[in-house]
């Protein structure tokens, strides 16, 4: 049986973003099987229009230059390579009603599901993490 990882992903800065996609496209090319649960500042990693501005911590500018330096893939291109992976991405319901956010709004291939949708997937899982 594969190992099982579950990522909540509640927070939506730049490092939140590598945090999450690097953890998740690794233990995915590792035959992992991988789900991620977005909710709150965690939807802008998946947001068409939000992704494009994430925020990076002050202070933390000069790591811009050191991704693109060191060919680093871009928070989209992380998050296309963890969908091509098979890693499952749920977009939290109730946080999508409380911003007004409807499925369209975010990239395609994603599921929408509550709190119970990533529980059903998480209950079983080998390694859990919230960023």
């Amino acid at each position: 049986m594969a190992m099982k990882v579950a990522i909540i992903a509640a927070n939506g800065g730049m490092f939140d973003a590598y945090k999450v996609f690097n953890i998740a496209t690794a233990a995915a090319a590792s035959d992992a099987e991988v789900g991620i649960f977005f909710t709150f500042e965690g939807l802008n990693l998946i947001h068409k229009q939000a992704v494009k501005q994430l925020p990076m911590p002050a202070g933390a500018e000069h790591f811009a230059e050191g991704f693109k330096n060191a060919n680093v893939p871009s928070v989209p291109e992380l998050a296309a390579m963890a969908q091509e992976l098979g890693v499952k991405m749920i977009a939290c319901q109730m946080t999508m009603d409380v911003m007004s956010l409807k499925e369209e709004d975010f990239m395609n291939g994603i599921e929408v599901g509550g709190a119970a949708t990533f529980i059903d997937f998480a209950k079983d899982a080998n390694i859990s993490l919230s960023f």
